[in-house]
């Protein structure tokens, strides 16, 4: 069992414009790393139990589930999922959304209890997977790296992090444009 932040990112390491927009990873179509399968099925295999903050939760409510214009769509993640929040959000129908806030750690041991011996994935933001690296709860990163830059946006990991380094474990490209690597926090 693993915590895993997997997510794409600028190369200049941004996860959304400063208007928390992915306009500028959605350029690429409906398979952004421009490589058939990237993976991402198996990734969600070994996936037990999900962890987003809630601007992340309010951008899919906004964008995938109850987008303007077009038809509601169902949530995407069968997994039990933790929203971390400060403020009231609406639920999704359907969905086994957890709500949560403070201190990570024993949301954690939750999140490890439900995911029953499968991955915990972070899916963001990066303020939030901070947190659990603070607290020694982050196991590896995976990130695609899109051939843009943005110059400011919401950072990949806002975090300091030096010493001990990342391990890298993996680099892989996909299709002709995105790169992903796969670091192991030690």
């Amino acid at each position: 069992m693993k915590t895993q932040y997997y997510t794409a990112a600028t190369l200049d390491g941004y996860i959304a414009d400063e208007h928390n927009s992915l306009d500028w990873l959605f350029q690429f179509g409906a398979d952004p790393e421009g490589a058939g399968d990237t993976g991402f099925s198996d990734f969600m295999r070994d996936v037990g139990a999900l962890a987003m903050g809630s601007t992340t939760y309010q951008w899919l409510l906004d964008h995938e589930i109850r987008p303007k214009g077009r038809p509601a769509r169902a949530w995407p993640y069968s997994q039990p999922t933790w929203v971390f929040s400060s403020r009231e959000q609406p639920g999704v129908e359907g969905a086994d959304l957890r709500w949560a806030r403070g201190d990570v750690r024993p949301v954690h041991a939750e999140m490890v209890s439900a995911a029953r011996g499968k991955n915990v994935w972070l899916v963001g933001g990066g303020d939030l997977v901070g947190q659990f690296h603070d607290h020694g709860l982050l196991d590896e990163l995976i990130v695609s790296i899109a051939p843009v830059t943005l110059g400011r946006g919401a950072p990949l990991l806002p975090r300091r992090i030096t010493t001990p380094p990342l391990v890298l474990r993996e680099v892989r490209p996909m299709g002709g444009a995105f790169v992903r690597i796969r670091y192991e926090v030690p």
